[in-house]
Order: structure tokens, then sequence, then C-alpha cells
């Protein structure tokens, strides 16, 4: 999609509008107000000004446009927030998305198609009677049958092909590139990829189908026990989490998302009520998996085997996993990822056995997770004898490894207290121990394939896509003035961006394509370059970061120039915050004056007043640096001579 078409959906949709969708928004002097979507409160914290075209929550923080908004409604990307807020304005996708886009559709028709054959067969065919008995003997209903649309893949080579092809008008390319069907070598005929197997409908947040996993009854050889679907247009098991679109809800208002192996125990989850559990498809959590469910809940609970020493590719990492944490503390991404903890179940019994018998048991396990460094402390010191010199030795340096990556110091002074009562050494000791140079680690070397195999499989890069055409005028309207000049100064000048990030979040800026840009920049890794940058970016990123890259209007030639006019922009970023706050406060101070509140009235005065200071000083900062980049410009003109043209 091209950046005029962002500009325009922008242009066209009614923020407010959109947004009283889910939200009850009231008047509120210039402003509307309502109860943040995006987090349990009881007093209105949320605002939308119509006349910026913005939205921002005052008690959670978050905040921004049109765009950013459905993002974070449907925990969905950017390149899909266009997509999906296109009709809505009436404009039209560039020829290649739509093209793209009706591809898409044709896929997930016939995905549906499958899932609707798949689960007749299961219900109302005798061949589906085993798979029906095995299903309800391991405990599911007939409506949790119906609800989740289970299924069955008869044992025969091409029935589902036969029946999509014959009878509902489909083409083999379709069910192949649905991952439906695959193509037999060297012939033109194709066959079922799902055969003899239970089958679970996988689909993304928004409940769109994009694949299917298939599961074996019994000990059957025949192939892998469990099949999910091949990468597709629409399938990425690196990227997906079976149920999310069931649990998204859920998992923001606990704050909490449970995960667990297997698509049966992500089901019988969902039976016994337990709605905040997502399962990984039987692979090790990636990257993508993290950024998918932290756009609903910070904290991630673990419900099966963890792997402490992070070194089987088929169970989690506890070292990584904690690593990520410290990564994320220290990116633009901070408070996205604050827990990462595991769930503790009575030995030997599997998490759909404790959900069906024991719901109890597994609803406290899951509202008292054990925090990971503390099961890996207990891990170790059950591993290692700290009875014996050795053990003790060893335990220490199985935990440090870990322990480096816990970047808060009140929760690694307790992790260290707790190493020291387990472990018998010093708590004095340890902290040497800690301060001493790591050690070289595998995971830093990146691994296999980035995402799941060994090496680094969970880090905090972003997948992009291909460039697009310029459009000048339409990046005037998807950007604010100052984002504009901002995100020209990065991409022109790359030594600006040293000591940027902990001075700008992505949050700071007001517009999701300005965000999105910038978090590019951030996650680029190595020496800043320029064609491998725009190559890395989503089609409407990229024109909007080429068409920056071709203005011709000067920029400054010194660096300390160029530096004035970065902090220029910080501070009119930084201006624009203090007013928003400041125009919250005030309506506050209304509604409190009207309603009687004494003790509001007095908080609320102590913030008015400490605002106002906050701009008293804002523009000291602004007037300081103005008057020294006038103070080098007078420096270096050239006065006109006397007589000389005026």
């Amino acid at each position: 999609m091209s950046v005029g078409a962002a500009a325009e959906i922008k242009q066209k949709l009614d923020l407010a509008d959109l947004i009283a969708e889910s939200v009850e928004l009231r008047k509120s002097g210039a402003s509307f107000k309502g109860l943040c979507p995006f987090h349990g409160e009881k007093t209105p914290s949320f605002y939308v000004t119509p006349a910026r075209e913005t939205w921002k929550c005052f008690g959670c923080g978050r905040g921004g446009d049109v765009f950013s908004f459905v993002m974070e409604r449907e925990g969905i990307d950017f390149p899909e927030a266009l997509r999906r807020l296109a009709p809505r304005a009436g404009v039209e996708l560039s020829e290649r998305t739509t093209k793209e886009d009706a591809r898409r559709k044709r896929l997930r028709e016939a995905l549906e198609a499958a899932i609707a054959f798949y689960h007749q067969v299961l219900t109302a065919h005798p061949s589906g009677q085993p798979a029906l008995d095995y299903l309800r003997g391991r405990g599911f209903t007939d409506s949790t049958i119906e609800t989740f649309q289970l299924g069955w893949a008869p044992e025969a080579w091409d029935a589902l092909s036969k029946q999509l092809i014959e009878r509902r008008g489909f083409r083999a390319e379709d069910l192949e590139g649905a991952g439906l069907a695959a193509r037999r070598a060297g012939r033109s005929s194709t066959y079922d990829r799902f055969r003899a197997r239970i089958i679970f409908p996988i689909r993304d947040a928004s409940g769109g189908a994009t694949g299917l996993g298939g599961r074996v009854i019994g000990q059957a050889t025949d192939g892998p026990k469990y099949l999910n679907s091949p990468a597709t247009l629409l399938f990425d098991k690196s990227r997906t989490l079976y149920l999310i679109d069931k649990a998204k809800g859920a998992i923001r208002r606990t704050g909490l998302a449970v995960l667990v192996e297997g698509n049966t125990d992500a089901l019988m989850a969902h039976q016994q009520g337990f709605d905040n559990v997502v399962g990984s498809l039987g692979t090790a959590l990636t990257a993508a998996q993290v950024e998918l469910v932290t756009r609903y809940a910070p904290r991630i609970a673990l419900a099966y085997d963890v792997d402490a020493a992070g070194q089987s590719a088929a169970t989690f990492g506890a070292t990584e996993l904690t690593a990520l944490v410290g990564e994320i503390e220290r990116s633009p991404y901070r408070g996205r990822l604050t827990d990462v903890d595991v769930v503790r179940l009575p030995d030997g019994k599997d998490p759909d056995e404790v959900m069906r018998d024991e719901p109890d048991t597994w609803r406290s396990a899951t509202s008292s997770p054990q925090p990971i460094m503390e099961y890996l402390i207990d891990h170790y010191a059950a591993r290692f004898d700290p009875r014996t010199v050795n053990g003790r030795s060893r335990l220490v340096d199985a935990v440090m490894a870990t322990l480096r990556h816990v970047t808060d110091p009140v929760r690694r002074d307790g992790y260290l207290q707790l190493l020291a009562r387990r472990s018998g050494v010093e708590e004095r000791v340890l902290l040497e121990t800690l301060r001493r140079p790591e050690a070289p680690s595998v995971l830093r070397s990146g691994g296999r394939d980035g995402r799941g195999g060994p090496g680094r499989r969970i880090d905090l890069d972003a997948v992009m896509a291909t460039p697009d055409a310029l459009d000048p005028q339409a990046v005037e309207r998807a950007l604010e003035p100052v984002e504009s000049t901002l995100m020209r100064l990065l991409l022109t000048q790359p030594g600006l961006h040293d000591g940027l990030r902990d001075r700008l979040r992505p949050d700071d800026l007001v517009t999701t394509p300005a965000r999105e840009l910038w978090r590019a920049i951030t996650d680029f890794e190595g020496a800043f370059d320029r064609t491998r940058f725009l190559d890395g970016l989503d089609p409407t990123i990229a024109a909007i970061a080429r068409t920056l890259y071709a203005r011709i209007d000067p920029l400054p030639e010194r660096e300390e120039d160029l530096r004035l006019e970065l902090d220029q922009c910080l501070l009119t970023l930084e201006r624009r915050r203090l007013w928003e706050r400041t125009d919250y406060t005030r309506a506050a101070l209304a509604e409190a004056e009207a309603a009687g509140d004494p003790e509001a009235l007095e908080r609320l005065r102590h913030e008015s007043l400490a605002l106002h200071e906050a701009r008293l000083e804002l523009d000291r900062r602004a007037a300081r640096t103005t008057l020294l980049d006038t103070r080098r410009n007078t420096a270096h003109h050239t006065p006109t001579p006397a007589g000389g043209p005026a």
C-alpha cells in the first residue's frame, strides 16, 4: 500500500467515531473521554482529541493515532491495520496490494472450506467415529468440538482435494497455496497433506483461518505425531499461537498469558474456563510469538517443561527468556515484557490432566507461578549438591549465567539472597562472582534461522517487506512536521543515533508511521546501510523513508548544528506531551470543582503547578538552544560590504 493511501485513510476517518465503537465516550471540553479499553480502570483517563487526531490514556500511557488504536485493539501490525481501515475509508489499495489481498482472501476461503469439510467428517461420517470417540475419551465435550470446529482428515490421499476442486470450484493452486495439498513429484496431480489426523483449525488474532494442526490417534507411525501447515502466505508457525483469537481478551484482562505446548492442552484450558491460555504449536517460543503475546499483557507464564540451559529445540530456554527481559528493558519496547514465570504442576501430570481433573490445582498454580530465576535456583540446587564444594561451585556458576541478565537491582538483590541461602555461599562472595566479566555465550552468536534453532532463538528483530513509490505530499500528511524533520535527520545522519535510544521512545512520537520508522532504525543491526535498511521495511514505511531521503532542502553541514536541530525536534515533542498532560489536568480540575472534591482539587492543583514549572523549564531550555544556534549562525555569517546591494 502506498503512503498516499495511508494518509488518505487518516484524513477520511473520524477517530472519535471509530473509537466510540468500542469505548463509551463523553464530551470533555474540546476532547472526549472514557474508560481505557487497554487496562482496567474505574475513573476515565482515556482521552480522544479530534483536532489533533490523537488518543491518549493517562493511566497506562498508551496513545497515538487511528492506526495505533486499531493495532492495540486488534493485536495486529501496521500493514494489517492499513489493510483493515482502507475499505472503511473508501480508499483503494495499489494494484499489487489488491492482488495480494485477493489471493489471501481466496486462500482463507479454501481453509474455511477445508475446516468445514473435516468437521463434517468428524461429526457426521462413520470414518470419523474413532476420532470422535478418542476426543470424548480425552474429556472434550461435543460443545467444545463444535465451538472450535475440530475435524477429522480421512485416510484417503485426495478426499479433501476432490471435494474442494470438484464441488466447490477451487483450483489445485489454491489448495497448495493454503497448505492443504502438495504436488506429487514429477506429476501435475496433488495429494492431501493431512490424512488420518484430528484437525485443529489455527487462526490469527482476528479469528481469520491461517492454517491447520493435525494429530494422529494413538501410536500411529506414518509421519510425525503432530503436523502443522507448511509456511504459506497466511501461515508462519513462528508467528502464530494457537487460540490467540479466543485468548487475547482474557490475556489483556488478567495481564498474564499462560503458554502450553500442545493444541489439546490449550483446548482443554478453554473448555475449563481458563481463557488466558495459548499454545505454541509444539515448538520453542520464538521472538515473534513473544511480540504477539505481549501486545496484550506484559507477563508470560510457561506451563510445560522449561529447559534450564536453553539447549533443547523443543523446550523453553530459561536463560534466553530472562535475557530477553533485560534486552527489552534496555530497548524502545520497555515494559512490553516484565515477567517470565514457570507454572509448577504435580510431577508426572500433563497440563490438560490437571485442568480437567484438578481445576483448583491449575487455578492456584497459574495464579501464583514461580519467577523463572527462582525456578532456576531450585532446579540447579536439586541437580548439584550444595553440601559439597564442587556442587556449590557448579550451582553458582549455572545460576550466574542467567542472573547477569537481570537488570532490575531490587530483583537481582533478592535472587542473590535466595541463592546464598540455597547454596550456602555468602552474599559478598556471590556479588564478587556476579561482577566478574561474563564468558562468551552461544546466545549472542545467532542461531541457524534466528528463530527456533540453537543459538539466539529469541531477540527483538522485526520482519519487514519491500519498498514502494515516493509521495512527498502524502508523507507530509502522514507525519507531523516535527516528525518529518526528525526522521529525515536520523535517516540521513546515522551518527545522530548514538545515545538517542534513551532519549526517544516510540511512544514519544505522535503518528504510527513515525513510530514504526524509529523502531526499524533502532532494530537495525551493524553499521547503518541505506540499501539494506530500506530493503527490510514494510512497503508503506519504506516509501516514507525513501521520500525523506529524496528531499532536496538543505540540512546543516556541521555536526554541532545537526545536533542542535535534533535537540529542537526533541524539545518540540516534549512540549507537545506537556501540553497534552496540561489539557488533561485542566479538564480534571474543572470536574473536581464541579463535584466539590477537595482532595482531588488539592492533588490536581499541585500537578498543575508542577506542569507549569516543567513548561517554564522547557521554554528556558528551548531559549538556550535557540540562542546558541543564533550565535553560531552569526559567527559564521559574512556581513554585506558597505555600499553593496541590500
